[in-house]
This record gives structure tokens, C-alpha cells and sequence, in this order.
């Protein structure tokens, strides 16, 4: 397993950083500013990055898991050096999750889980398969056609799911479930 540090967390990683408060840095000298704007803020169990752009950054894919919506695009994150994760495109080292409640949809890095058998992609499968599950929940009643004898709230879960876990296409799902 990779170690990562200072020197290598900026290559080809995915992380997903904790917000933090303000407080949290204050007295804090910052150890490196991007060209892009973003500061940084080594420490010896992992780095602060304080940043109005998250997700993909470079060549990175680092997501930050919010505290409360506020106005302000710029928000500070946490990570420990252990949650940085290697990437690449040809592996499949992601997996998809789904919160139905929120009608939420996001990946994960497989380091990430301790569940066995998750349904792994490249990142070009798994960016293709999160955008058009995204595309469903923002638009359910294309399911109204489908002439299934479920809920429709039933049928999105349950087609999510198939989405998730195979690489079935929306057709070869209907069949299945009829």
C-alpha cells in the first residue's frame, strides 16, 4: 500500500476531506498555494487545503463532505494522509453510491469500503453510469412508460440498483424486470 505525504499527495489521488471551521487553522502557517488559488497546510497526521473548487482538481479527484450549506463557495477540508487513495483511468477501482432519500448520487474510491463484492468501474464507466442515474432522478417519469406494476418510487430504486450492480443498459434492464 502507498504512503502518502506532503511530497506525493497531490499525484493522482482520491480523497474525500472533512470541512472544518475556520478555527481550525487559525494560527496555522500556510505551506502551499496553488496557482489555481487553493492554500494548503501540512501537518504530521494530514493536510488542510482551503479551496473554492472541489472535486476534480488537477489530476485528482478529491470530494469534501460539508458541515452545513453556507453561501460561501470556499470551504476548508481535512484529510489524513491514509484516506488518499491511488487512481488512474484504467483500473476499476470505483464503486457507486446511492442515498434514494436525497436522490443523491456519487462514487467512491474501493479503498473506502469494507464491503465485499462491490461493483467496481474505470473512472469513464463510472463517470458514464453516476450521470445517467442522476439523469433518472431528475427525471423519473421516464419510467411512467415502462407499463411496470410498481410504484414508481420502487421502480427508480430498483432500476438504480441494477444501474449500480451490472452493466446492463437501461433496455436490457426493463426486459429483466418485466
Amino acid at each position: 500500500m502507498k504512503i502518502y505525504t506532503k511530497t506525493n499527495f497531490h499525484k493522482h489521488t482520491f480523497c474525500i476531506f472533512k470541512e472544518v471551521e475556520t478555527a481550525a487553522i487559525e494560527g496555522l502557517k500556510i505551506n502551499y498555494a496553488s496557482k489555481s488559488g487553493s492554500s494548503y497546510i501540512f501537518t504530521e497526521k494530514g493536510v488542510y487545503r482551503k479551496s473554492n473548487h472541489w472535486g476534480r482538481a488537477a489530476n485528482c479527484k478529491w470530494r469534501i463532505v460539508t458541515i452545513h450549506q453556507n453561501v460561501s463557495r470556499t470551504k476548508i477540508g481535512f484529510a489524513e494522509w491514509s484516506h488518499f487513495h491511488p487512481i488512474n483511468d484504467v483500473e476499476k477501482l470505483y464503486y457507486i453510491e446511492v442515498d434514494f432519500d436525497k436522490k443523491i448520487v456519487q462514487y467512491n474510491h474501493k479503498n473506502n469500503s469494507d464491503i465485499p463484492n462491490l461493483y467496481l468501474r474505470n473512472a469513464s464507466e463510472t463517470t458514464k453510469r453516476v450521470k445517467e442515474i442522476r439523469s433518472l432522478f431528475l427525471n423519473e417519469k421516464k419510467l411512467d412508460y415502462w407499463e411496470i406494476d410498481l410504484e414508481i418510487t420502487e421502480l427508480l430504486q430498483l432500476v438504480t440498483r441494477y444501474l449500480i450492480n451490472t452493466d446492463l443498459n437501461m433496455l436490457q434492464i426493463k426486459e429483466i424486470i418485466r
